[in-house]
Parts: C-alpha cells; sequence; structure tokens
C-alpha cells in the first residue's frame, strides 16, 4: 500500500527535527507539528483504504 510507505518515509524524516526540537528549536519544532499533521492526513486516507478493502470482501 503506497500510503503506509510515505508514512514510514515521512516518520523517518521526522526525527532530526524531533531531536532538535527537544533541544529547544523552535523552527524544528515548527516542521515537526507541519509533519505530524501529514502523518494525521496519511493515517487518515490509509484507515479510508483499508474500510474499502474490507468492504469490497
Amino acid at each position: 500500500m503506497q500510503e503506509y510507505e510515505q508514512l514510514k518515509s515521512l516518520i523517518a524524516s521526522i526525527e532530526q527535527d524531533l531531536a532538535k526540537a527537544e533541544g529547544g528549536n523552535k523552527a524544528a519544532g515548527t516542521r515537526v507539528r507541519k509533519a505530524m499533521q501529514e502523518v494525521k492526513s496519511l493515517a487518515q486516507e490509509i484507515r479510508k483504504r483499508i474500510l474499502e478493502v474490507r468492504a469490497e470482501g
């Protein structure tokens, strides 16, 4: 599933900014929050696709 692969990639890309944000870097915190919103959207899309698959079968 393409969305799941995108989700994994996005999570991996956030790791460095998360560490910077924990260290007090405000710009990194902003980037993490933006990326988390994308994570939320991708997760919702995955849920939707799973329900579609379940309804078909």
